[in-house]
């Protein structure tokens, strides 16, 4: 697992002031690297989730992710200097302790089928079978605490 010590997270609201970083990483990751249509990648649960987004050692934003009332964890970015880091696995791992921490019996997420051995290496089974979304393969998958 990966030591999220040595990551500096950041959660709050998206009335918080890391909005604006979130929506730099998504927008840059999303938008811009995977082709995904603006108007799909920001969408109303925004205002409802806990962001969480990771800072270098120069306070440069370098990746992002929210947790879902229900238990989802979505919109895991990290931003392409920083892939390679450990900064995805602390996001993830930061995302997932919230989750416990509120009491969610389990936490689900739908990954791009190419980053699958990414969540299963931190202990998330596939739950399902593959479909696409924004043109892009997908698989559901889940972790139970």
């Amino acid at each position: 697992m990966t030591d999220t010590a040595k990551h500096d997270i950041r959660f709050g609201d998206w009335n918080a002031p890391l909005n604006a970083d979130a929506r730099l990483i998504r927008f840059e990751v999303f938008v811009e690297e995977q082709q995904v249509p603006a108007e799909l990648e920001m969408d109303h649960m925004d205002a409802v989730c806990l962001h969480a987004v990771a800072y270098d050692s120069a306070g440069t934003p370098i990746g992002t992710g929210r947790l879902l009332p229900d238990g989802h964890i979505g919109r895991m970015a990290v931003r392409q200097g920083a892939r390679g880091t450990g900064t995805g696995g602390a996001l993830l791992q930061a995302l997932m302790e919230q989750a416990r921490a509120r009491g969610d019996k389990q936490v689900v997420l739908s990954a791009q089928t190419h980053a699958a051995p990414f969540y299963e290496r931190h202990g998330f089974a596939i739950d399902g079978d593959e479909f696409f979304e924004a043109g892009i393969s997908h698989i559901n998958m889940q972790y139970t605490f």
